[in-house]
């Protein structure tokens, strides 16, 4: 169930006073890191089923070192400056109505409707209700803040598209990051035998996580070792040694290619129906009702979320730096005030 029945709380939790600005994270037009400036900038105003979120962690994600460099999103956004984040936790303030299933100051977690809204590098956010969980309980804000994209995603991929189950082989390229990490998870939960490629360093981390194998990229080809694979997801695509393609290598035939990175290999369905494979993209799906099981299965211990490193809302940039270096091991956070 999705939310748990609720009486209206106001007498317990009035509804605390709310600044007509805040701090922020903002950009003028997409380039470099650099881009991001901090700022002073209204609140934003929720409407209909909309909750106003006071931000204490917000994640960031590849889509919006992206999107802030002019690819991503960048095409939908129609207002200037522009808040980036899609990840966030934090405390309601706001709610639609009295008896709302997340009543003012109760933890959620949950994704913005960026670019539609502003994103949550900022003090506040406003939030769709069908896209925010009640924050799992034994996570901190900054740990929860990791979640949301990333999980959501391997989520999508794992379970809802490649029906993970008992004996089914998949492969997770880049299973030691942000979305890797948690689709090597649910995999091994549901009982798949995962096969992950990372590095060295992260080689025994990765089997902790659940995987039966692990590729070591950086001295074999994995296409050298595997075969007989039901379904790749594929985290990289072509960008990086025609990952994808070789990916079609080690599928059987009807297997599946989960490609994710958009534009990473525009040819992928062509390739993959010229051999005798599925194939799919992604999207991460705001659901709010998936989140709150992923934050049963994490307070259960059955999964956990790895935080790399947190920076300061002020060092967004820095935070950016770091992610565009590539070989993160699962989020990175942005602190964006305290609990």
């Amino acid at each position: 169930m999705r939310f748990r029945s609720t009486r209206p709380e106001t007498t317990l939790h009035p509804a605390p006073a709310v600044p007509e600005t805040m701090n922020a994270v903002v950009y003028d037009a997409p380039g470099s890191t650099e881009v991001l400036r901090s700022a002073r900038i209204a609140v934003p105003t929720p409407v209909l089923s909309e909750v106003l979120v006071r931000v204490v962690a917000a994640g960031v994600n590849p889509i919006d070192a992206k999107t802030r460099a002019g690819r991503g999103m960048s095409g939908a956004i129609d207002a200037w400056p522009s808040v980036l984040g899609l990840d966030v936790s934090g405390v309601v303030v706001r709610t639609p109505f009295d008896a709302h299933p997340f009543p003012v100051g109760t933890e959620v977690y949950g994704m913005p409707a960026f670019p539609r809204t502003g994103g949550g590098y900022a003090e506040y956010v406003v939030v769709p209700t069908l896209s925010l969980a009640r924050k799992p309980l034994s996570l901190s804000h900054v740990e929860a803040a990791g979640v949301p994209v990333a999980a959501l995603t391997a989520w999508g991929l794992v379970v809802e598209t490649a029906l993970a189950h008992q004996g089914q082989r998949i492969l997770i390229h880049a299973g030691a990051g942000g979305v890797g990490h948690f689709a090597v998870q649910f995999a091994a939960y549901f009982g798949a035998h995962v096969i992950a490629t990372g590095s060295l360093r992260n080689r025994d981390w990765l089997r902790e996580l659940g995987a039966a194998e692990v590729v070591d990229y950086t001295s074999t080809r994995f296409e050298d070792v595997i075969a007989d694979v039901d379904v790749v997801i594929d985290l990289i695509g072509n960008v990086s040694d025609d990952t994808g393609t070789r990916s079609l290598d080690v599928l059987r035939p009807g297997g599946m290619l989960i490609e994710v990175p958009t534009g990473a290999w525009p040819g992928f369905r062509e390739a993959a129906a010229a051999r005798g494979i599925r194939s799919t993209d992604y999207k991460a799906i705001p659901d709010g009702g998936a989140l709150a099981t992923i934050a049963r299965l994490l307070d259960s211990g059955a999964i956990r979320v790895y935080v790399d490193r947190v920076f300061d809302l002020a060092d967004a940039a820095a935070a950016h730096t770091e992610l565009e270096r590539g070989h993160t091991r699962g989020k990175i956070v942005l602190r964006v005030s305290d609990d």
